[in-house]
């Protein structure tokens, strides 16, 4: 986690017990209830109601790939989501240590995380200044997910930042009628542990209580990319009649060995692959050597309140508050540091020095959701929205210098506050065979923030986000949609500091086909993205290992995106999907040698032209499943000026996923055998990397050369990961 990112809170100790005390005083009423569900079809619709204002249904016009907790379990033996979902269409996948444990990232149509807007249970999850995500603060979390909804493009209105490549919401697992019990262990490669306890106690007097506690560790392929986490996660459940009240507590606490530099030797790139930077210095004597804590801690704990209601057949609502609360920080050893740059006293004449630093966040984020909903057989109208705060201090302390130990130096100390509010109306007609669409949000910004590399900000906008469509059902089997919608975000926090402080709009064209039949599903759209003032990745990275970004003026991406699922008898299942897309920056100006240049069009930075994904399933007998994964991702620029020393070059590789379901019946109900092996062909690939460039004034005086330079994330060769849960 790159803790200037990161989102969470906090030192008030007031606000902490207040919801400490919301959520047993929720325990507290749901134990008193006596009465048991009278109606178990409104009980089980009453998780429907929850994510009602995130979710897009079948006939909306939309283009999503919807997945199952039975689709995630055959892989979930330690690594991320980014890596569990790398096979759905348009995703590509990276991880900084190289096995997908630890940090991990996703892009999605060639967008990074930080415009891929994360909900769990409809609560925002992206941070707000840096607006990325960051799932090593919630370890295992694919444990606890029912089911998963990645949409592509603008997507339906939803709480958060706008999207601008995708939607990605979650909801975590609800009451279980009956009362269960699993153990789950699972060990691989760079030794490589995942240890997993989830319980339920069943349905009893309208209470029901869950949880699960985690632990992964792992040394990770890159050298010292180590990573220790702690998961958990408890929901209580009250359900009478209509009503379901639900209290979330979850969270994590992770330290990770910084990997965040990747290598740009391309020697060593070649011939140690496993070297890690981070944390590298020498010695007096010239020697080599790591600082040992150059790791990055952090803890976030969530906290939900969910009010779920089914006030008739027609009529339904969900109220939530939501608390998240976090703290943390990284170590970084410096060399030759400026003493006087951090307000440090000279030593001896001495005004360098080397240093250790910690550079800390401590945020609160809090609010809530709501939604109002009115359904029946073909008019579904939703009135929804959010109100959040988000509290951040940011600052900075020197540990050690070489030559004494400061006395508590904080040598920055700034703030980052920003409200964020928005309502919505979504509405859904059916004519016959015409489903006609229209979703309009209205969002509006409060940015206060201070640092020491920008100058005050205290920016207010006023976003309105349009989205209308038709989906026309043509037969039991064809469904054609046509989509358009308007998305607007604000800039990040590091664009702040990077001079980058336009907001950016986005308008999305969205042509579709659906096709569903007992052995085959096919979805094919075509889009056309169209941006104004996109901030697109530079391919640099700042002082952290964070990537920065510029605007580009227009840009657009233009793409065609194929998905199936085929059944060719019993036995076999095909899911294959495929993206071509084309990625531009139009008239994109850049200074090259000391002169500002119209490069024409080119080349979006991290965007393929091809993205393949494919999932071939065997199963020889019941409960027996051989899964072979093939994932190739082409050759993509990592800079905006098509330089050939920043192309990343294609690659691909193949999983083997293996998995046997042994019930048994008897105390213990079943085991499930899984193993993974990622990689299989031993490939060497790099998925990730940095591009960067500097104006050389000093070599040759009175004329000014551009340098380029180039680094990557190199990913593991191959590698397994074995696994059993038993499940009582």
């Amino acid at each position: 986690m790159e803790i200037l990112f990161k989102k969470t809170c906090h030192k008030n100790t007031k606000n902490r017990k207040v919801s400490l005390f919301i959520f047993f005083f929720l325990l507290s009423i749901s134990s008193i209830a006596q009465e048991k569900p009278k109606d178990t079809t409104k009980v089980t619709k009453l998780d429907e109601v929850l994510i009602a204002g995130v979710r897009a249904q079948k006939n909306n016009p939309v283009t999503f790939t919807n997945v199952s907790k039975e689709q995630i379990a055959p892989r979930n033996l330690g690594q991320d989501i980014p890596i569990l979902l790398n096979y759905l269409p348009s995703v590509v996948s990276t991880t900084d240590a190289g096995n997908g444990i630890g940090y991990t990232y996703m892009r999605v149509r060639g967008t990074d995380g930080s415009r891929i807007n994360v909900t769990l249970n409809g609560v925002p999850f992206n941070d707000s200044e840096s607006q990325g995500t960051f799932f090593v603060n919630l370890p295992d979390f694919a444990s606890s997910v029912e089911s998963l909804q990645l949409q592509r493009g603008v997507g339906t209105s939803t709480n958060g930042a706008g999207a601008f490549g995708a939607s990605l919401n979650m909801q975590t697992k609800s009451f279980q009628e009956k009362s269960y019990a699993e153990i789950a262990n699972s060990i691989g490669s760079f030794n490589t542990r995942k240890h997993t306890l989830a319980f339920g106690t069943g349905l009893h007097n309208n209470f029901e209580f869950n949880g699960r506690i985690s632990q992964i560790a792992s040394d990770g392929y890159v050298d010292r990319a180590s990573t220790n986490m702690f998961g958990y996660f408890f929901n209580a459940n009250y359900i009478h009649k209509s009503t379901q009240i639900k209290a979330l507590f979850f969270g994590g606490k992770e330290k990770t060995y910084q990997a965040w530099y990747g290598i740009e030797d391309l020697d060593k790139l070649k011939n140690d692959r496993t070297f890690n930077p981070a944390g590298m210095y020498f010695d007096a004597d010239g020697t080599m050597r790591f600082h040992d804590n150059e790791t990055d801690n952090y803890w976030q704990n969530h906290f939900q309140l969910h009010w779920s209601e089914k006030w008739s057949e027609k009529w339904s609502s969900n109220v939530a508050l939501h608390y998240t609360i976090g703290k943390g920080y990284f170590e970084q050893y410096r060399e030759d540091e400026t003493l006087s740059d951090y307000f440090l006293p000279d030593f001896q004449g001495n005004g360098t020095s080397d240093l250790i630093r910690k550079r800390w966040l401590d945020n609160d984020f809090f609010g809530t959701t709501f939604s109002l909903n009115y359904k029946n057989s073909k008019t579904d109208v939703l009135f929804g929205g959010a109100a959040n705060r988000y509290l951040g201090k940011h600052f900075g302390e020197v540990v050690w210098t070489q030559y004494y130990v400061p006395n508590s130096n904080r040598y920055y100390n700034n703030i980052g506050n920003k409200d964020d509010v928005n309502v919505y109306v979504k509405a859904s007609q059916t004519f016959g065979k015409l489903n006609v669409f229209a979703d309009l949000q209205y969002r509006m910004v409060f940015y206060e923030a201070n640092s020491f590399r920008f100058d005050d900000v205290n920016d207010a906008f006023r976003f309105f986000n349009p989205k209308v469509g038709l989906n026309y059902q043509l037969n039991s089997k064809n469904a054609f949609y046509t989509f358009a919608g308007i998305a607007n975000k604000e800039p990040r926090r590091d664009d702040y500091e990077n001079g980058s402080t336009k907001s950016e709009r986005l308008f999305d064209f969205e042509l579709g086909w659906k096709y569903s039949s007992k052995k085959m599903i096919v979805n094919a759209n075509a889009f056309y993205m169209q941006y104004k003032n996109q901030l697109v990745l530079t391919g640099a990275l700042n002082d952290v290992g964070s990537p920065i970004f510029t605007n580009s003026g227009s840009s657009y991406r233009l793409g065609l995106e194929l998905e199936s699922t085929l059944k060719l008898g019993s036995k076999f299942t095909l899911q294959p999907n495929v993206t071509l897309s084309q990625n531009k920056n139009e008239d994109f100006f850049f200074q090259r040698d000391g002169v500002l240049q119209n490069l024409g069009n080119t080349d979006i930075a991290f965007s393929p032209n091809l993205v393949i994904g494919n999932a071939i399933t065997y199963s020889p007998k019941k409960n027996l499943n051989l899964t072979i994964l093939n994932k190739f991702v082409g050759k993509q620029f990592m800079g905006n000026i098509d330089s050939e020393r920043s192309i990343l070059k294609e690659y691909h590789f193949h999983d083997i996923n293996i998995t046997y379901l042994w019930k048994i019946n008897k105390g213990l109900k079943s085991i499930l055998f899984s193993g993974l092996i990622n990689n299989v062909l031993d490939n060497k690939f790099e998925s990730n990397g940095y591009f960067y460039t500097f104006d050389d004034d000093f070599s040759n005086p009175g004329t000014i050369t551009t340098i380029e330079g180039a680094g990557y994330f190199p990913q593991a060769t191959r590698n397994f990961l074995v696994g059993a849960t038993l499940t009582f």
